[in-house]
């Protein structure tokens, strides 16, 4: 194959024998013995590449972009160390076709229409079809993918571009519709166990000058969470370490000097990982927030999936902080879109705020009780047809059918809340939603009991008392950190609040100093929230 690359990828060892001169075969740099060992261990043939069984499948895109069976263009997109670069070296080595090879690091629309005019002139007069490997593409601006798009729309050139970002965030959507795109995984422990042992025993590797422990192999898989190239460089500076020391093996303790981070007692698939991930959840839920930092830390060296830590969050932020903190889930969500969006290790930034943020919060469970409580009923075969008035009235004879009739636009009352059968006959007067004391919740405990008044069409003296009973004291407070109950006469409790609420007027939180129920009204509220 021709070549004009632009950097260096590096042929994979025992492929082809390099030409005289400092070049190595097709203008890539040959590998030497002093090459760092993960590129002296890249695999020579598509069968070497481990993990990625899912793209491996005969008659799969990535084997006809290897074979050169189809010219179509592809996007690698994948963690650090799951194989793109192999990838894109077993494409050089293995077809006819002229490749060329750049970093969007270096190279600017310049560079990119030179290659595309030159392919453009070698096509014209039948020569080989180009193609063009971009290594962080997500790097290139706007205009610098807009350069690309007409020469891969008629197959000037077959682009092969690698990323460690979303494409569907870092790659504009008119070249992510123009190529195929293949997810390489991070590889899995086996995989990463399997690729260390081969480096030991292998000549292109430490040839089995020396021994890997079973505890230092542990440390090494733990270590490179899913990154094979990290695996390999951890590897060659403990072998290195052990050589210095003039012993023949490399144990766990001179793995931790050469890589200098403590091996971490976590098994991502075994006990220590529910419970730690269980001690993390319970530590937010108390309001423990050293802790629920300290155990997110233990995941995160470990090299837990931050995707799962980030699920976690999601679902934390709704069944135990809830209503007490609304904004809880939009805080969770935004650090789970951060780690997708950013990645590791600059996301850890991201979670630990989320964490803090989840850990100091007003705790309340009601929406995971609520939710809990109707599918109850749903199950049990309670909950008959949708009331007539609430049916879909918008199509032809449907008023007919007497749908939407008697329904009442509740934009029409001056209070935005009118008397109206929501539910069906035989859930009318069920209460799931019970509001807690705490934070945010607590000006919709106040509001709740006039509003299920109104909509139900009670008289005030058959409205049931809503306020939950409120959270103890602590048992030791001082004067200056009254509980809950103990509210001042600046702070009314929502019962009387609720008591003097006039009987047409619903309740509605403003944002103004000392509104109640707000987060303002602290002087109660903070010695509360620490108990839950």
């Amino acid at each position: 194959m021709e070549s004009d690359a632009l950097f260096s990828l590096g042929e994979p060892a025992g492929s082809r024998s390099a030409p005289d001169g400092p070049a190595g075969v097709d203008g890539f740099t040959a590998v030497a013995d002093d090459s760092p060992l993960p590129v002296r261990m890249r695999p020579v043939t598509l069968d070497e590449l481990v993990g990625q069984n899912h793209l491996l499948a005969p008659g799969a895109p990535l084997r006809q972009l290897v074979s050169g069976g189809a010219p179509m263009s592809v996007i690698l997109w994948g963690p650090p160390g799951s194989g793109k670069t192999t990838i894109a070296h077993l494409v050089a080595g293995a077809t006819d076709r002229r490749f060329v090879a750049m970093s969007a690091l270096s190279a600017g629309v310049k560079d990119v229409r030179a290659v595309i005019e030159t392919a453009r002139r070698q096509r014209r007069s039948g020569g080989p079809q180009t193609v063009l490997f971009i290594d962080e593409v997500h790097r290139f601006s706007k205009t610098q993918q807009d350069s690309l798009l007409a020469a891969v729309e008629d197959r000037t050139v077959t682009l092969l571009a690698a990323t460690t970002e979303n494409p569907y965030f870092s790659v504009i959507s008119p070249l992510l519709s123009r190529c195929v795109l293949l997810t390489l995984q991070p590889l899995d422990d086996e995989a990463v166990r399997g690729l260390l042992r081969r480096a030991v025993v292998d000549k292109r590797g430490l040839d089995g000058l020396l021994t890997l422990t079973a505890e230092a192999e542990d440390h090494l898989v733990r270590l490179a969470a899913g990154d094979v190239r990290k695996a390999l460089t951890a590897l060659e500076a403990a072998a290195a370490s052990a050589t210095a020391l003039g012993g023949g093996r490399i144990d766990l303790a001179t793995a931790e000097q050469a890589v200098d981070v403590a091996a971490v007692r976590y098994d991502r698939d075994g006990d220590a990982h529910y419970d730690v991930v269980s001690a993390f959840i319970k530590s937010m839920r108390g309001s423990d927030v050293d802790a629920a930092v300290h155990w997110l830390a233990r995941m995160l060296v470990a090299g837990e999936d931050a995707r799962f830590i980030a699920r976690r969050l999601v679902i934390f932020a709704s069944e135990d902080v809830g209503m007490a903190d609304p904004g809880a889930l939009s805080v969770a969500t935004a650090a789970a879109h951060a780690v997708e969006y950013v990645g590791l290790p600059e996301a850890q930034l991201n979670l630990a705020q989320a964490v803090i943020h989840l850990a100091t919060a007003p705790k309340s469970n009601s929406a995971t009780t609520a939710i809990g409580a109707a599918i109850a009923d749903v199950r049990a075969g309670r909950g008959g047809p949708v009331p007539r008035g609430l049916r879909d009235a918008h199509y032809a004879g449907a008023r007919g059918l007497g749908h939407g009739t008697g329904y009442r636009y509740p934009h029409d009352d001056q209070r935005g809340v009118v008397t109206q059968q929501y539910v069906p006959d035989d859930l009318v007067g069920t209460d799931y939603y019970q509001p807690s004391p705490h934070g945010a919740e607590r000006a919709v405990a106040t509001r709740l009991p006039l509003l299920r008044r109104i909509v139900r069409g009670l008289p005030a003296a058959a409205a049931r008392p809503e306020t939950p009973a409120a959270a103890p004291s602590v048992t030791a407070q001082t004067a200056a950190e009254p509980s809950v109950t103990a509210q001042t006469a600046a702070e009314p409790s929502v019962t009387a609040q609720t008591a003097s609420a006039p009987s047409d007027e619903i309740g509605h939180p403003t944002t103004g100093a000392g509104a109640p129920g707000t987060t303002q009204d602290s002087g109660a509220d903070a010695a509360g929230e620490g108990q839950q």
